[in-house]
């Protein structure tokens, strides 16, 4: 069975550079999501958002894997979005009132009544406690600006204002909100090694 690759499907959202700030046309896709706020570092809610995402993708995965007309791909990286109510607290120590959706892009293909029967099983198996949080949402990015940035989260801003700097000489604005991609695993990866793509949409 051919293994899909969804990164390679959706390259030029997946495929960024480090170091170099471009311009993409982000298309429609579909999130499984979690609403939250607070310090992702310490939030136990961002903790069980991550939890149940990967447990539904997973489960998701596997039962297309097994199911008549068997396909098989990756699961994609967690993603995040971040914002807050006043701007100011980026710059701030006490992320306590930074909010966030946390998500996980999953294949075009995938039906609702596919999720549906995953949050079933899922919640039989393990029911994990944001379960009945998480959503299937589509987000229609568009224009943007993105670069692949390497290094430690907490010292991400001079290369985000690079970002808003490309956006702003292109004579365009900042338009919704700050998006993360987590190509790495914090937990198995030394901070200076990370890889995130950093996403910014524009008008």
């Amino acid at each position: 069975m051919e293994k899909l690759d969804l990164k390679k499907k959706w390259k030029p959202m997946y495929g960024a550079k480090p170091g170099k700030i471009e311009a993409v046309d982000v298309p429609p896709l579909s999130y499984l999501m979690v609403d939250g706020e607070g310090d992702p570092n310490t939030s136990p809610a961002f903790q069980e958002a991550v939890e149940a995402l990967y447990s539904l993708s997973y489960t998701l995965k596997f039962s297309l894997k097994k199911g008549p007309e068997a396909v098989d791909y990756g699961v994609m990286p967690l993603e995040g979005l971040w914002w807050a109510d006043d701007p100011r607290v980026f710059h701030l120590a006490d992320k306590s009132s930074w909010k966030w959706t946390a998500m996980i892009l999953q294949p075009d293909f995938i039906l609702r009544t596919q999720v549906d029967a995953a949050f079933d099983v899922v919640r039989k198996k393990k029911n994990p406690a944001a379960l009945d949080r998480v959503r299937l949402e589509t987000l229609h990015e568009g224009p943007s600006a993105q670069i692949l940035y390497l290094g430690p989260f907490a010292e991400e801003g001079p290369t985000i204002q690079r970002m808003h700097d490309f956006i702003h000489a292109a004579r365009k604005e900042l338009r919704g909100k700050h998006h993360e991609i987590y190509l790495s695993d914090p937990r198995r990866t030394a901070p200076e090694k990370l890889k995130t793509i950093l996403r910014q949409p524009m008008r």
